[in-house]
């Protein structure tokens, strides 16, 4: 599995439902959408755009869907329909990379809700490339746990805000472990030259600046580095080894 993504725009995506079908056949089947949450990724770097909105559904939300995400049917009684939102989600989305966690079941129902649009909307396929970070979860460390909390407190990522799910927080989470598990640390971008000059949020320092005190690893923190080089170099292009 090839980890590495050469995308220079993702789109990091959650999606709240009404419920989901479990009596066979799509997850979607009865269901709609009643909130989405994404994050922009440019070159492995957060942007700061988002999209976000609640949604009306124009049927009554699962108790267990309740029970998960907290959103209520008085909630999103004054929201807006998924076809008064879908030009701007669908202008969003479109050409990036979509990273979900379990993409399977966001990608389904965001397709579902696309093909009852006036006139039918597009195949999220047709749109965007799409990339399931609980594929990558489970390529990196199998046989365990991979959901999200699973997944934050493996990498050290907070959060304490998640006390029900929600479309854009999860998202938000999921850009940091997505970011950490595929890379550890983000793209800086580096165009600028000259001493003293900031670009983003880097600022280079004069030649002449007195020295670093220099902190050598230690031989289990080297053996801990070379056994994540492994797992990457299982995908056959660990970008970290000559």
């Amino acid at each position: 599995m090839n980890i590495v993504s050469s995308a220079k725009r993702q789109i990091i995506l959650d999606t709240e439902t009404t419920g989901m079908n479990q009596s066979g056949g799509g997850v979607y089947i009865g269901h709609r959408i009643i909130e989405v949450g994404c994050v922009e990724v440019v070159n492995r770097r957060l942007t700061g755009r988002h999209f976000h909105e609640y949604i009306r559904p124009d049927q009554l939300i699962d108790e267990e869907a309740i029970g998960v995400h907290g959103i209520t049917n008085e909630f999103v009684a004054d929201k807006p329909r998924f076809h008064e939102i879908a030009p701007q989600f669908l202008e969003f989305i479109k050409g990036a990379e979509i990273v979900a966690h379990n993409a399977s079941f966001d990608i389904s129902f965001m397709d579902h809700e696309f093909s009852m649009l006036k006139p039918s909307g597009p195949i999220t396929a047709d749109i965007c490339s799409v990339v399931d970070s609980l594929s990558i979860a489970k390529f990196l460390h199998p046989g365990q746990k991979n959901n999200l909390d699973a997944l934050c407190k493996r990498y050290g990522i907070d959060n304490s805000r998640r006390e029900l799910h929600g479309a854009l927080l999860d998202a938000e989470i999921l850009a940091d472990v997505y970011l950490l598990m595929t890379g550890g640390q983000t793209k800086f971008n580096l165009n600028s030259d000259k001493a003293g000059q900031q670009t983003g949020s880097i600022q280079r320092l004069p030649e002449n600046r007195e020295k670093l005190k220099v902190v050598a690893a230690t031989a289990d923190e080297i053996s801990d580095h070379e056994q994540r080089l492994d797992l990457v170099a299982k995908s056959g292009n660990c970008i970290w080894r000559a």
